[in-house]
């Protein structure tokens, strides 16, 4: 704005100048330059308010009015070449930004890692599913969410029992008109035995995996994680057939055929006798198989006779044995990972490095 015009206070110049000025305003910056320039502390529009005093009074009022009218248009202009800017800007930046759904979705090549996996979760369970398929065993299932009694209470575990505390275990509302006890997210896959028990006649051989919840999140341990357990119901079973189980499955699993095995008695309230199971491993190197440490790595036992009386089964007729473990536990040892958590962080890059080929599924014969 010129000196002479803000002096000679010429209100229509002044208008016309700065409604050019805004639409020679390609950008923000340029729009943001002339609002200063007219409306700032030092703008042209503000010294004229601010020489308002200096007016003879009886041209005053006259003047005032003209100079908010004049105000209120330039502010209008300014705040509409705003959105004028900011629209085009926008449109700009999805052009941009546009993405051709068209493209390949991932720069590999066919047959390269591009191609996708199997998540190190999922074919632990195939491998399971395949190992114990080929001891007779029929995979169950059962929900998630579980009621007290499938989920404690059938299985002998009472009601002071640590695994019933809200810290431990997540506990969803009680539904209407029931016994008042919450359901719970399963803590372990065991009301799936329960429901097979009393759904199924025996013989019974199934292996359950499947999801659980616990109160616990750290490098080795998630609110959500996966368990697979077992269970076998039949005339004289006996320890000698769950340890010939077990020592079978965990040589193949981990492909060491002289893999040292430990049993130590241990307590569960839904087995009896229990027994922890160990394998041998190297507690400097990591390395199963080798060196003289042992490393807990599931826990087994004849089914607790009280169990089979609430499932129906006669415990004198009928006799059995399960076990349970960790899924992802036992992929982070077999494939020598560190830390639980990336398995559920979707990392691409971690699951490119552990994915399984999915046109290569577990077979016995690969030595599984």
């Amino acid at each position: 704005m010129t000196d002479s015009m803000a002096a000679g206070g010429d209100l229509a110049a002044l208008q016309a100048e700065t409604e050019a000025q805004l639409a020679a305003a390609a950008d923000m910056r340029a729009w943001d330059a002339v609002r200063v320039g007219v409306l700032g502390r030092s703008g042209s529009l503000t010294g004229l308010l601010k020489g308002l005093g200096q007016v003879p009074a009886e041209q005053r009022k006259d003047r005032g009015a003209a100079l908010n009218r004049l105000k209120g248009a330039l502010e209008a202009a300014i705040e509409a070449r705003r959105v004028v800017l900011e629209e085009a800007a926008l449109d700009a930046r999805l052009r941009a930004e546009r993405l051709d759904v068209t493209l390949p979705p991932r720069p590999f090549p066919p047959g390269g890692p591009g191609d996708g996996g199997i998540h190190p979760i999922s074919r632990t369970i195939e491998e399971l599913t395949a190992l114990f398929g080929a001891m007779g065993f029929a995979v169950a299932e059962g929900p998630d969410i579980e009621g007290d009694w499938y989920n404690f209470g059938a299985l002998n575990i009472p009601d002071h029992h640590p695994a019933r505390q809200d810290h431990d275990t997540f506990y969803v509302p009680a539904p209407p008109g029931g016994d008042g006890r919450r359901p719970v997210l399963r803590t372990h896959t065991s009301p799936v035995q329960i429901r097979t028990m009393i759904g199924q006649e025996p013989p019974i051989r199934v292996i359950v995996p499947g999801r659980t919840w616990r109160a616990d999140h750290d490098a080795t341990h998630s609110p959500m994680f996966h368990q697979v357990e077992g269970l076998v119901i039949d005339r004289d079973i006996t320890l000698g057939h769950l340890k010939g189980c077990l020592i079978d499955f965990l040589r193949a699993f981990f492909g060491i055929s002289d893999l040292p095995v430990r049993f130590r008695a241990s307590y569960f309230p839904f087995t009896e006798p229990s027994m922890e199971v160990d394998i041998g491993w190297n507690r400097k190197t990591g390395e199963l198989g080798k060196g003289g440490d042992w490393l807990e790595i599931l826990g087994s036992g004849m089914v607790h006779p009280k169990v089979l009386a609430n499932c129906g089964l006669d415990p004198r007729v009928w006799q059995g044995f399960a076990f349970g473990m960790g899924i992802e536990r036992i992929t982070m040892l077999k494939h020598g990972m560190a830390d639980l958590r990336p398995f559920y962080e979707a990392d691409v890059r971690w699951l490119r490095h552990y994915a399984a080929d999915p046109l290569s599924p577990p077979s016995l014969a690969e030595g599984v």
